[in-house]
């Protein structure tokens, strides 16, 4: 009996000094085996999105909903805006603008333009790089560039040859202006004006 007691001792005596042991070696086995993790690596793109945007910051698909003096509703909306800068003089800028023009009347224009940029006094958008206007009574005109007030119905093209087609046929002037007249809304061709007929079949 007292033999088996002796033994049963040292088993444990044994036991509480091999156990720890191994623990200890086989927690400095698995950190020796772990990869290091290079912080650095984790979402490369991240970091240069994120610089990107402070260095030009911009707002995705914003937009612009008003109501002008005469009654019209003005909407616009582009991919992406970027704010002015008053140290530089740049003003606000978007690019691929969509306006909408809906006069009291229930007639509606619709601008696109690749680019978009608010004057300095913050009163009138020109849209450039391309623009295209088509209206509800059937005119499509291209120019290369449009002035829309922000405050009146009033869109204007800016410089360059303007193109288009409507019920009448094709034309070509050197203006085009959307403006509120003494009979209501009037579409003018103004400068040299050129119209090819086209009687409707």
């Amino acid at each position: 009996m007292a033999r088996a007691g002796n033994l049963h001792s040292r088993v444990v005596a044994w036991a509480k000094v091999i156990l720890p042991l191994a623990a200890l070696a086989s927690l400095s086995l698995l950190f020796m085996v772990a990869r290091t993790v290079n912080p650095e690596d984790a979402i490369p793109y991240a970091r240069v999105d994120i610089e990107d945007r402070v260095r030009e910051p911009r707002i995705t698909t914003p937009s612009y909903a008003g109501v002008t003096a005469d009654g019209a509703a003005l909407t616009i909306e582009a991919d992406t805006a970027r704010p002015g800068n008053a140290a530089t003089g740049e003003s606000a800028s978007a690019d691929v603008v969509r306006g909408r023009l809906e006069t009291p009347d229930g007639a509606t224009t619709d601008l696109t333009a690749s680019a978009a940029q608010i004057n300095e006094d913050g009163d009138k958008m020109i849209f450039s790089g391309g623009v295209t206007v088509s209206n509800s009574a059937g005119y499509i005109v291209k120019a290369p560039e449009m002035v829309t007030a922000l405050k009146a119905t009033d869109v204007a093209s800016g410089g360059g040859e303007v193109t288009g087609s409507g019920p009448v046929g094709n034309i070509r002037a050197d203006q085009m202006r959307l403006t509120l007249g003494e009979g209501g809304y009037l579409l003018v061709f103004n400068g040299s004006v050129r119209l090819i007929y086209q009687p409707p079949n």
